[in-house]
């Protein structure tokens, strides 16, 4: 697949060698290129020919890893890849209608997993596919769900998605590293199947270096959809249970765990999330895996190197159901060495996807100010909320309300801040 070049960088290799915008590049040391991957793969060289439709050109860097300067139309070169699934869990699958056309996308690109984290269920692949990441020793994260193949299919509703779990064993035996998540659903892929799974991943160690055991999540948009029943208490603490057997074991042959249940596991079943050494490098954090611990004990830290005072502070923190004991636990401890500290957690219930969504990144600006207006006069000074509340690249809520109106129907500042410790710790203390 020939690739147009959108736009040179001054002054780079490429156009010191006289590349144009609008030129079509075909191959790269005599290797097609048909996306980033390739692009990115096969310019490692410091001496490079590129094949153009009309001419060759040479090319020539300073070091292996300097970029060659082209710029292209999309990050990917070419249209993301979509995912063929209709898993029973899935979460798009459980959005209403009426919002940003961009929310609607099912991504399932192995391209974006190497560069950007993401999970992919495998089943769009082919053995080409398969070997290019071999090839190029792309490690990747992976949605497995079930080693089961008739439960995966079942699961995921698509034939093929037993049958491609053949290329985990390929690709642990071709050296790829892999993180696995399991989206465990009660009464579908717990209990045994649970039990088989993680069997079946773990023989695959070290090439799978992590699993992240996170529980399903519904709205109240579930219609027509297959019944699937949330967890609670005890099934989670049955999860919990068999997950830390797994991961005791693998701690006393390999030392590390390598498998873990999501926070939202250890708080549906009545347990304080352990200490951050369990969660060992934090493999699986963007998954929902020691956040809390990572948060409590960070900012416990920085707490304790902080010097109190008897200062007045006033702020509010709003955030979603399940991270609001924690926000409390955290002022309380903040409290203590600032007397005159007045913090006020308000946990904000999401109306919009239903109750039963209880984390923050999920808060619309909608039910953020229907649920403060009320308590206006407590706000303080300005209002604390966690940064995942707002799209990436923008000030923007989940329904299109931008910061700025949120902060002008609440009448004080509304201030993201990220998931470091000490950036919360900051913020609280206007630092």
């Amino acid at each position: 697949m020939a690739v147009k070049i959108e736009s040179v960088t001054p002054r780079s290799p490429a156009a010191k060698a006289g590349v144009k915008a609008g030129e079509t590049l075909v191959a790269i040391n005599g290797h097609p290129i048909n996306d980033a991957l390739d692009y990115g793969f096969y310019c490692y060289e410091r001496t490079l020919e590129l094949d153009l439709v009309t001419r060759k050109v040479k090319v020539r860097k300073r070091d292996d890893y300097d970029d060659i300067g082209l710029n292209f139309e999309t990050y990917l070169m070419d249209k993301k890849h979509s995912c063929r699934n209709k898993c029973v869990f899935c979460f798009i699958d459980q959005l209403p209608p009426g919002m940003r056309e961009t929310l609607y996308f099912k991504d399932d690109d192995s391209r974006l997993s190497f560069l950007q984290g993401s999970y992919i269920t495998l089943t769009n692949m082919t053995d080409s596919d398969i070997e290019r990441i071999i090839r190029m020793k792309l490690n990747v994260n992976v949605s497995v769900h079930t080693t089961n193949p008739e439960l995966r299919k079942k699961m995921l509703c698509n034939r093929f998605a037993g049958d491609v779990l053949r290329y985990l064993k390929q690709m642990a035996d071709g050296g790829i590293v892999m993180n696995c998540q399991i989206v465990l659903c009660r009464g579908w892929n717990d209990g045994v199947e649970l039990r088989r799974t993680l069997a079946d991943l773990l023989a695959l160690y070290p090439a799978v270096q992590s699993i992240a055991a996170v529980p399903f999540g519904a709205t109240r948009f579930r219609e027509g959809l297959p019944q699937i029943e949330l967890h609670n208490r005890q099934s989670a603490s049955e999860a919990v249970d068999i997950i830390e057997s797994f991961g005791d074991k693998m701690l006393a042959e390999h030392g590390e765990r390598v498998v873990y249940p999501a926070d939202e596991l250890f708080i549906t079943a009545g347990r304080e999330p352990p200490p951050s050494e369990y969660y060992g490098s934090f493999d699986q954090y963007e998954n929902g895996v020691g956040m809390w611990s990572y948060m409590r004990d960070g900012f416990t830290e920085a707490l304790a190197d902080t010097e109190g005072s008897d200062r007045p502070i006033r702020l509010s923190i709003a955030t979603g159901v399940l991270a609001a004991p924690l926000m409390e636990m955290l002022a309380g401890k903040v409290r203590e060495k600032f007397p005159n500290a007045d913090i006020r957690v308000f946990t904000i219930k999401n109306r919009f996807f239903g109750e039963t969504v209880t984390v923050a990144g999920l808060t619309t600006g909608r039910d953020l100010t229907e649920q403060l207006l009320p308590h206006k006069a407590e706000l303080g000074s300005r209002v604390l909320i966690p940064k995942s509340m707002l799209k990436a690249d923008e000030d923007i809520f989940l329904d299109d309300m931008t910061l700025a109106e949120a902060e002008k129907a609440l009448g004080v500042p509304v201030i993201p801040n990220g998931s470091e410790p000490d950036e919360l710790l900051d913020c609280i203390l206007d630092e």
